[in-house]
């Protein structure tokens, strides 16, 4: 089953292209991660997706629905998590997700059913009279979350959920989001972090110029790219080379009459993201 679909999408701001002729499928039940340097067309991608933005060109399809002509229906069926923190400040957490129960129609009692549910979720209960403002980062990240969730949809949409936060919350983030998928949730994930997208992500897409120029799963990716890697520095510069495997890597190190400033290990996403970008995620 295909949760998301884009077919042959432009989206044109001021004679400019910004998503330039975009197609791919998410499966039901997988965590996609989306990645592209700053410029590469994702948050336009996400915002049409989540009908904040109407595409130019092409059809995208949400939970079967048209995001352009089911826009309504679409809403129903997706949780959106931003980056910037969109939770109201001098509400307090009950009050937060009481709101978003409301405009989501979602009766009483089941209303305070769901609220308790995700708060308890997302270990926010003993939290739930205190206003937004006084939260850790961490904890307004999650309290958006289960404001997400509060209306049980079917995809869940987080863009870059985990930026600003320590180590040790993201972390948490990320155990709560493979927990969501192993309950049947389809995710599309943003993030600059590479290491969240190995960990969580079941297929990749990498976007740049506003075009998707590679999509696969990691194991996928290396395989075509080169599991070994060669590392030289030149000056204040490395240079990288692809192998097939490691132990061809270790092979044509070793016949280098010079090996100062040269080392190898295992590929990683971020090697293969430079590799086809030309440049590291800032």
């Amino acid at each position: 089953m295909t949760a998301v679909s884009l077919q042959n999408i432009y989206k044109i701001y001021s004679k400019a292209s910004v998503v330039n002729d975009l197609s791919f499928a998410i499966n039901s039940g997988e965590i996609f991660g989306l990645l592209g340097p700053n410029g590469a067309g994702k948050s336009t991608t996400i915002r049409m997706l989540t009908t904040l933005t109407k595409p130019t060109n092409g059809e995208i399809r949400v939970a079967g629905y048209d995001v352009v002509r089911q826009p309504l229906q679409v809403k129903q069926q997706i949780g959106v998590v931003l980056q910037q923190i969109s939770v109201d400040g001098d509400l307090s957490v009950w009050e937060n997700m009481e709101l978003h129960g409301r405009l989501h129609h979602i009766p009483n009692p089941r209303r305070q059913q769901e609220i308790d549910r995700w708060l308890e979720y997302v270990e926010l209960t003993n939290r739930r009279k205190d206003l937004v403002k006084t939260l850790s980062g961490g904890m307004k990240r999650r309290l958006q979350i289960a404001r997400a969730l509060l209306h049980q949809p079917k995809i869940l949409f987080l863009d870059e959920p985990t930026v600003g936060l320590d180590p040790q919350t993201r972390r948490r983030l990320w155990e709560i989001i493979r927990d969501l998928n192993q309950q049947g949730m389809t995710i599309l994930l943003t993030t600059h972090y590479m290491e969240e997208v190995e960990y969580l992500c079941d297929r990749i897409g990498i976007m740049d110029g506003g075009k998707l120029i590679e999509l696969g799963t990691l194991a996928e990716l290396r395989s075509k790219y080169g599991e070994g890697l060669m590392m030289r520095q030149v000056g204040e510069r490395w240079e990288y080379k692809f192998f097939p495997n490691l132990e061809e890597a270790n092979e044509y190190l070793d016949a280098l009459p010079d090996k100062i400033g040269t080392m190898v290990r295992p590929s990683n996403l971020e090697d293969i993201f430079v590799q086809l970008t030309g440049h590291q995620l800032n």
